[in-house]
């Protein structure tokens, strides 16, 4: 998620404050409901469902209001053939107030599964299959998306950690420049992981899966660990990535980056690459980043 500005930026003396208004829209089942009651939480006057017409009433009303600092409004398909107004409404709107526009997305199978969990019907009716009505709601909602200050894509988090991302972004303090950091392991053999914004490929390491008295266990197991760390191309190569992590990710935040995936691969994913991601993790948390491990493929102990 890319950021045009920083809330934390201090008001110049004397000067008006102004309120800052966050419009929050996307596909239906992206989560936003959730980014609305993070928003509300974090102390914007929130409201859902707004009609577009009365956008720019409810912006003008959160302007002249001394008790509202800052507020959110959530609008989506929902609206019908009206949401074709919001494009040409939110570009008056930024004439006037500071607005923002948080546009909320996710993979086709992701939205799928969440409509199946909830069993709750999709905004443009029951006439069509859920994949083909997914498809018209990505259509119609493009000229928005286009408009977008900040595109989240859901897919891959839970609500904990979507509620932690919008607010890192938008509590207004200087925590809302820390990066959230997941390294993962995987196989090779089963694919890359899609949500992977960095991929390291460990295969040219030892493989412990050739001796009997490890390949029962993964890369977090204190012996396997402590052979593959016994190769100097281990120790050299763990240097060499922290060495660049280090120069990108002051880079990544400066550019507003919210979210990052660093992905290890082996062959399996049950050894090598565990290691090496459980100790990426642990140096980038000595660091004082803010970091979760994950294990795609490794389901031994």
């Amino acid at each position: 998620m890319s950021a045009k500005r920083s809330s934390s930026d201090p008001e110049p003396e004397g000067a008006e404050v102004q309120p800052e208004l966050v419009i929050v829209t996307g596909l239906s089942g992206s989560g936003k409901g959730t980014v609305l009651k993070c928003l509300e939480d974090l102390g914007f006057y929130s409201v859902d469902n707004l009609p577009v017409d009365l956008i720019p009433k409810f912006a003008e009303l959160t302007k002249s209001s001394p008790s509202i600092r800052c507020a959110a409004l959530g609008t989506d398909i929902r609206e019908g053939s009206n949401l074709r107004r919001l494009p040409e409404i939110i570009t008056r709107l930024r004439k006037e107030v500071t607005t923002t526009l948080l546009f909320l997305e996710a993979d086709d199978a992701t939205i799928l599964r969440r409509f199946s969990e909830t069993r709750r019907p999709h905004p443009l009716g029951r006439d069509e299959s859920l994949s083909e009505k997914l498809a018209k709601e990505r259509q119609a909602l493009t000229p928005i998306r286009d408009l977008a200050d900040h595109i989240l894509d859901t897919s891959r988090f839970t609500v904990h950690e979507l509620r932690d991302i919008v607010a890192e972004k938008f509590r207004g303090t200087k925590e809302e420049s820390k990066l959230m950091i997941r390294v993962n392991s995987f196989g090779f053999r089963n694919g890359i992981p899609t949500d992977s914004d960095l991929v390291f490929d460990v295969r040219f390491l030892p493989n412990p899966n050739y001796i009997p008295e490890f390949k029962p266990h993964t890369g977090k197991h204190p012996r396997v660990a402590r052979y593959i760390r016994s190769f100097p191309q281990t120790q050299e190569f763990m240097e060499r990535v922290m060495q660049l992590l280090v120069f990108l990710l002051p880079h990544y935040i400066r550019e507003g980056k919210s979210y990052l995936t660093i992905s290890f691969g082996c062959t399996g994913g049950q050894h090598r690459s565990v290691m090496m991601a459980a100790e990426i993790c642990k140096r980038l948390a000595k660091a004082g980043y803010k970091v979760k491990e994950q294990h795609r493929d490794a389901p031994r102990k």
